[in-house]
């Protein structure tokens, strides 16, 4: 699944590229019932830590899926996710983490723009976005800028109890001179989006009365000179060999 010279001209122009049916209807309902798995750990974790479930989840997004399940532990590491990552940078590729975004009646709202760099710094990643439900305009599929991965925009700080979504940086595009006018990306299950850490991106709001859910794979290019991220346990090298004497 090694991408095309056409699909690397389109990712390198647009700071992002869909792959069409990258996991099977099978492997996104397996990864639907370790999510499962996943959420009810967190909550009997929370209950026994003396805290509201509802509250440690209320962002509607879950840090640390490769931590407590193999499914997605084997998900980091599938050729299908790698080859593509491999066309781009070469064979030296790192795990660095993955979370579960979910929308449901309870956590309903979209995501404010951003660009994920502003949270990561160091070196730039790229994240692999995969719905395991269909993702539509109306239960909160991706909204990109194409072209906007070439500058970093300045983020608001907000860390107010009134910021939605768990964003402390957010973006007002009115203020931005952008490249090109965002683009709806409505994806079926299993399809993914590949996208770089400067790629301004949000989500829709779901209004669709269904829950919503996409696991989302973030990589580093271990050819490159990166930050280190103590709190990200599951972080590893998932193809090619480390240099002699590390």
């Amino acid at each position: 699944m090694h991408l095309s010279t056409a699909e690397i001209e389109r990712y390198e122009r647009d700071g992002f590229l869909v792959i069409e049916e990258v996991l099977t209807a099978a492997e996104c309902a397996e990864l639907d019932r370790a999510t499962d798995e996943v959420l009810a750990e967190v909550r009997a974790e929370a209950t026994a830590a003396g805290k509201s479930p509802d509250e440690v989840l209320a962002a509607g997004v879950y840090v640390g899926l490769s931590l407590k399940s193999e499914a997605f532990r084997r998900l980091a590491r599938e050729p299908r996710l790698l080859d593509p990552l491999e066309s781009l940078w070469g064979p030296d590729i790192g795990f660095l983490s993955d979370k579960i975004v979910f929308k449901s009646h309870e956590v309903e709202f979209g995501s404010p723009w951003h660009q994920d760099w502003a949270y990561w710094q160091g070196s730039h990643k790229i994240s692999i976005w995969i719905p395991l439900a269909d993702a539509t305009p109306e239960n909160g599929c991706l909204m990109l800028v194409p072209g906007s991965h070439r500058q970093v925009f300045e983020h608001d700080q907000i860390k107010d109890a009134g910021t939605k979504g768990g964003f402390g940086n957010r973006l007002d595009l009115v203020s931005l001179g952008l490249p090109h006018e965002p683009v709806t990306v409505p994806l079926k299950a299993g399809s993914a989006v590949l996208f770089h850490d400067l790629t301004l991106h949000a989500s829709l709001p779901n209004t669709s009365g269904e829950p919503r859910r996409a696991v989302i794979v973030t990589y580093r290019n271990l050819a490159e000179e990166d930050l280190e991220y103590p709190s990200l346990a599951a972080a590893a090298r998932v193809r090619g060999r480390a240099p002699a004497g590390t």
